[in-house]
């Protein structure tokens, strides 16, 4: 069963259906520009745009930190797709499969039962496919069990409410073991991701502990672990050295060349022999295709992304397209033949405007134009008023290097309405001291109720009360 058409009388079917694959940077712009260029034909219901996302908003990534370290509130990191994509239809769902060959994606929703029954199948036209990537973890033991992710508004909220809690732990225990552990953050990564995390962050607990009576600075320790030479390579080698003296400045434990061989136990181990028993592991090394990719009949590279040409439709097949992190895209302004694309915003974003004007082209009869985009640049934010800078050539850094990369992502977050919330929330911010409030028990709403609902059918049981690392009790005996 597929989507009813907008536009179209009852029970009829658009001539062209544009399916779209993911609701994030490559998703949400291309259906965007879409529904501006087809606004005609999408009123009279000829054309009809669908847009399949697990989530219905899309995050804009730059700004995590940010959230983390409560410089920016979280409703205001996403951008509401139905408010945007008017004109579009919103499927919230997973896309489990792509037969392309038949034109037909299955999707689950929150109605498709466990055995498979309800789910949608959605024949299309044109499909764009821009699912965007998950997290690459490695087989490191005890990841699974004690690792926190860092690529979801959840997570980045989760984040700081954990980081506080363990500062609230460390000041009411008595045991020096229990509070070094809650004192020690460990970051696995030295990407943007990474750096931009650990640093608002420490930041931000530097900050929280003037509020706590037994809690000073230099008890907080941080270490970020790179398993490369240097951290931040898309701002270039001097700027990635200055990084990292900037961080090791602010007593931050930079370990380059470095490892996690296991965080078993709630204890990291590292590469070079060292052990440090923390309560907070943030795993931010890299990542890999979305899995929809590996359940299509579309071609792959090596590395499981897509295959394009430079015009952005999937190799060798007919009306499927691809942008962004999940595909393999020529790089034309490189002088090295073979070279793809770097999976970042910066291309994406630009991706989705010529993925889009390409479907239009090739719909009206039109050749399709090649994608070409010299890198500009990068841009990364070391805390508050710290940053680094490589643009056009230029080598920024402290605060003019921070500043560019307020306005640049300022610049780039989507619709009008996000920039005034957050350039308006910039300005609170600083003529206001920081929030220093956790509100972890929102990971945990019926908690209360659910406790003294127990309570009361079964008097003098035991509390179940979830415990501080968000996990459900033990309850094997």
């Amino acid at each position: 069963m597929a989507p009813d058409s907008r536009g179209a009388p009852p029970g009829t079917r658009p001539s062209v259906r544009i399916l779209v694959v993911g609701g994030g940077y490559v998703g949400m712009y291309t259906a965007l520009r879409l529904q501006r260029k087809l606004r005609q034909r999408l009123k009279s219901g000829e054309a009809e745009i669908v847009v399949v996302t697990p989530e219905p908003y899309m995050t804009y990534q730059p700004f995590l930190p940010e959230a983390a370290a409560g410089s920016i509130s979280p409703r205001h990191v996403v951008v509401p797709l139905r408010r945007v994509l008017k004109n579009c239809t919103i499927v919230i769902g997973e896309a489990e499969r792509v037969d392309h060959a038949k034109r037909t994606v299955t999707v689950t929703t929150l109605a498709t039962g466990e055995d498979g029954t309800g789910a949608l199948e959605i024949p299309y036209d044109e499909i764009v496919l821009a699912p965007g990537s998950v997290s690459r973890t490695l087989p490191v033991p005890g990841l699974a069990d004690f690792g926190i992710g860092f690529k979801t508004v959840e997570e980045a909220i989760g984040l700081r409410n954990h980081v506080i809690e363990q500062m609230d732990i460390a000041s009411a225990t008595r045991d020096p073991a229990i509070r070094d552990a809650a004192l020690t953050f460990v970051f696995v990564g030295g990407g943007y991701a990474g750096v931009e995390a650990l640093a608002e962050l420490e930041d931000m607990a530097r900050y929280t502990s003037r509020y706590y009576h037994n809690i000073k600075p230099p008890d907080l320790r941080w270490i970020l672990v790179e398993a490369t030479g240097r951290i931040l390579p898309e701002v270039g080698e001097a700027m990635g050295k200055y990084a990292v003296r900037e961080l090791r400045g602010r007593n931050i434990d930079v370990r380059l060349d470095t490892r996690l061989d296991s965080c078993e136990g709630r204890v990291a181990v590292l590469s070079d022999g060292s052990r440090f028993p923390t309560r907070t592991l943030v795993w931010t090394a890299g990542v890999k295709p979305a899995p929809i990719l590996a359940a299509t009949d579309l071609p792959l590279t090596e590395r499981g992304r897509i295959r394009c040409t430079a015009t952005l439709a999937v190799d060798g097949a007919e009306h499927a397209w691809a942008a962004g992190d999940a595909a393999a895209v020529p790089d034309l302004t490189s002088s090295e033949p073979g070279t793809e694309t770097a999976p970042n915003a910066q291309h994406a974003v630009r991706q989705a405007k010529v993925l889009a004007d390409n479907i239009v082209a090739t719909l009206a009869g039109r050749p399709a134009e090649d994608y070409r985009h010299s890198y500009a640049g990068s841009v990364a934010s070391l805390g508050l008023h710290k940053g680094v800078a490589h643009v056009y050539g230029r080598k920024l850094k402290g605060y003019p290097a921070w500043l560019m990369h307020r306005v640049y992502h300022l610049s780039r977050v989507p619709t009008f309405n996000r920039k005034a919330r957050v350039l308006a929330e910039w300005t609170l911010a600083g003529l206001f001291k920081r929030e220093i409030v956790s509100l972890g028990s929102l990971e945990h709403p019926r908690a209360e109720f659910a406790l003294a609902a127990r309570g009361h059918a079964h008097p003098g049981a035991p509390d179940e009360t979830p415990p501080k690392d968000g996990r459900p009790p033990d309850t094997s005996g």
